[in-house]
């Protein structure tokens, strides 16, 4: 596992983190104890990075991290998100910052998350939504100044719209927050041309998320595949849709190789091409997951050649989650 500093936090963080909002529920069967046995082989095989919120399962994501890693707490690094008061996304201008993340509730839920994790802090707290006109709206800033004063929290950002990869660029120019979560993928690389020249220049850390597309990339789905019940993206995924990332996946597998075997390991790669990003958080329901995804940090960047030619498959599809 490679390792990388967190913008100015000067945390050291794993480059392949966790994503646990797939153990928390929504993405098929749950099975806790797979999740509880990923949580602990990924810390094993060096990850040291776990992003999670609250609003994972109402908490039990949070709760699954405290259960197979609270004796570790010394080793990893946790990040965790303030759902908007709510409790729908994404946050859109016009919508003041009092009914979404007022001070109170940004406190309550920060203190509801430690709770849930069985811990005294949180190295990384953020908003788990933003919109532009927030940065005039401090009351979610001033919430956050406390926390860090009183030791709750050592450190504070946002995590973007989603889909949204120019809302966090003047917030990234302020100076008022360390870290920044948004979606970039092969797929999605608008972040590249605004967001991560600001993040570079003011230093600050940029978390990867949703690397695969919601598991498109990896090249596991076509338009025969059939969704559990539970499972969120049976929603989003129409035939058509399917069979039109299915055709654009196919011309990935051109740049596989012997250290990137697998489209799940050339999109992490690709993400981790660009300087900005400090870790990319991949979901990991299961150990075998984790083993696959940690693979993919082991020392051997991409060349330059290839990630050049995966800048021409970029796809702004604009399919909006379910919930949006």
């Amino acid at each position: 596992m490679q390792y990388r500093i967190l913008g100015r936090t000067g945390l050291r963080v794993s480059e392949i983190g966790f994503g646990a909002w797939g153990i928390g529920g929504g993405w098929g069967v749950r099975d806790d104890e797979a999740a509880v046995a990923s949580l602990r082989r990924a810390f094993n095989l060096g990850v040291t990075f776990f992003d999670t919120a609250y609003a994972y399962g109402d908490g039990h994501s949070e709760r699954l991290i405290g259960r197979a890693l609270g004796s570790k707490r010394d080793r990893i690094v946790i990040a965790g998100k303030v759902p908007p008061k709510t409790f729908k996304w994404p946050v859109v201008a016009g919508q003041p910052v009092r009914d979404t993340f007022p001070a109170d509730w940004v406190i309550q839920c920060t203190e509801r998350t430690l709770l849930n994790l069985g811990t005294d802090h949180l190295d990384l707290q953020q908003l788990h939504a933003w919109t532009d006109e927030y940065n005039e709206q401090l009351d979610w800033y001033e919430a956050m100044v406390k926390l860090r004063d009183q030791g709750k929290v050592r450190f504070f950002g946002v995590s973007a719209n989603d889909w949204d990869p120019y809302g966090t660029v003047r917030l990234a120019e302020s100076g008022r927050i360390d870290v920044i979560q948004v979606i970039y993928n092969i797929f999605e690389q608008r972040p590249a041309e605004r967001l991560f020249p600001a993040a570079l220049k003011h230093n600050v850390g940029m978390i990867a998320r949703v690397p695969f597309e919601e598991g498109l990339l990896t090249g596991s789905f076509n338009e025969k595949t059939e969704f559990d019940p539970n499972d969120w993206r049976g929603k989003w995924l129409t035939r058509e849709r399917l069979a039109e990332v299915a055709r654009r996946v196919e011309k990935l597998k051109a740049y596989l190789a012997d250290d990137r075997p697998t489209l799940a390991a050339l999109a992490l790669k690709f993400i981790l091409a660009h300087p900005a990003v400090s870790t990319v958080i991949p979901g990991m329901r299961h150990p075998k997951h984790a083993e696959a995804n940690s693979a993919a940090s082991d020392g051997k960047p991409l060349p330059a050649d290839v990630v050049e030619a995966l800048k021409g498959h970029a796809f702004v599809h604009g399919w909006k989650y379910p919930w949006s």
